[in-house]
């Protein structure tokens, strides 16, 4: 478990020093998960650490909507000063997900259909 913490830890650390370094505005945490999958990828599989444990810690995902409720009540004032922008900022956030998710099927689909004979 330690070793699972310290892929993850250090991934999302590097990721915070190259997003604060460039003057980037990501996330380091999604920058860090950026480089942890391309490393996955350039290896060609999952370490067996990775592959045995990181199941158990997304049982606990759950503790990461935390920081963003805490953050939702500390900036109440100010978001429900606001409450048209914010649901179209909510509606379109939602509808870009689900129209990018749409395509990126259907093109991987297209795609595996293409490589199967």
């Amino acid at each position: 478990m330690i070793e699972t913490l310290l892929w993850l830890l250090g991934y999302q650390f590097f990721g915070e020093i190259v997003a604060r370094s460039l003057g980037w505005p990501i996330p380091g945490a999604v920058l860090g998960m950026l480089f942890l999958f391309l490393t996955l990828c350039v290896r060609r599989g999952i370490p067996d650490t990775l592959r045995e444990n990181v199941p158990r810690l997304m049982t606990h995902m759950s503790l990461l909507f935390i920081p963003a409720g805490a953050g939702i009540i500390a900036f109440w004032p100010m978001l429900s000063q606001r409450p048209l922008v914010m649901a179209v900022v909510l509606i379109a956030a939602t509808l870009s997900t689900m129209l990018v998710s749409a395509i990126s099927l259907t093109l991987l689909l297209r795609h595996k259909k293409k490589a199967t004979p």
